[in-house]
């Protein structure tokens, strides 16, 4: 879609989640989205949708109670969680690779504390209904799940279809699992080593993060390609779903052109 500039400030806003709606790719285990009008213009001249989903479709914030018992639902986290100055990052990986600490210390612009963190590996490219991109796709590591609490950061952001390699969560042998029948055998096959020797913990990136209060977004995509290396204001705020653990967003991106990330504090008329 490209940029929206303010014509006022010269701030530019960008889309970065993938369209949302019916056909969008749904998680191994997880019924498709279903959506009908239950009142049509034809019939009554106004239209009005029905909707029956799994929260954790297409670009999505994940609260902390999504897996910690306790934890703070999407309507309760503080507002500036969803909302402030962050990075966008380029750090490709390939199939089944990991985002690891030595990555996050080498990208650019550098991360810094209290950031909000988009990590692009470029698998938002392979967004569809396929093995490959929910079977196959690159994932978080523990020790930069560490790395990022360490750096009080207050959201993460992954192109991915989750936070964890795929075989670290029930798409493998873990609980519940495996949602991929032929996931872990396929590992076995191409690589030589066992699944839940290389990935013994279930989403333990994820339980990392949200342990720590720091909220996460999976299936980032759109215009993001365009802004790789780049400092922004970043908004991805969910519904005021006090218990929620988890929210379709519409994630964009807020970029100065000038080179600083800033918001404008408006003037009274």
């Amino acid at each position: 879609m490209g940029a929206v500039r303010d014509p006022a400030t010269g701030l530019e806003f960008y889309e970065i989640g993938h369209r949302w709606g019916h056909g969008v790719p749904s998680m191994p285990g997880d019924s498709d989205v279903i959506l009908y009008r239950s009142v049509k213009h034809a019939q009554h001249g106004v239209m009005a949708h029905r909707i029956r989903m799994v929260m954790h479709s297409g670009t999505h914030l994940n609260a902390p109670i999504h897996l910690i018992q306790k934890g703070d639902g999407v309507g309760a986290l503080p507002l500036d969680a969803t909302f402030g100055n962050g990075v966008i990052l380029d750090i490709p990986k390939g199939k089944w690779e990991l985002v690891e600490v030595a990555d996050l210390e080498a990208a650019r612009p550098p991360i810094q504390d209290g950031d909000r963190v988009v990590i692009v590996t470029g698998w938002h490219r392979k967004f569809s209904d396929s093995l490959e991109y929910f079977g196959e796709s690159p994932g978080l590591s523990k020790a930069a799940a560490d790395w990022l609490v360490a750096k009080k950061v207050k959201l993460v952001a992954m192109d991915t279809p989750q936070i964890d390699h795929p075989l670290a969560t029930s798409l493998g042998e873990h609980r519940g699992g495996p949602l991929m029948n032929r996931l872990a055998g396929n590992y076995r096959r191409e690589t030589g080593r066992e699944p839940k020797q290389d990935f013994p913990d279930w989403n333990i990136a994820h339980r990392t993060l949200l342990g720590a209060g720091i909220a996460t977004v999976e299936n980032v995509g759109g215009d993001v390609d365009g802004l790789l290396n780049r400092r922004a204001t970043l908004h991805a705020a969910p519904w005021r779903w006090m218990e929620g653990d988890a929210c379709v967003i519409r994630f964009v991106a807020i970029i100065d052109p000038t080179g600083a990330a800033r918001i404008e504090p408006g003037n009274a008329a």
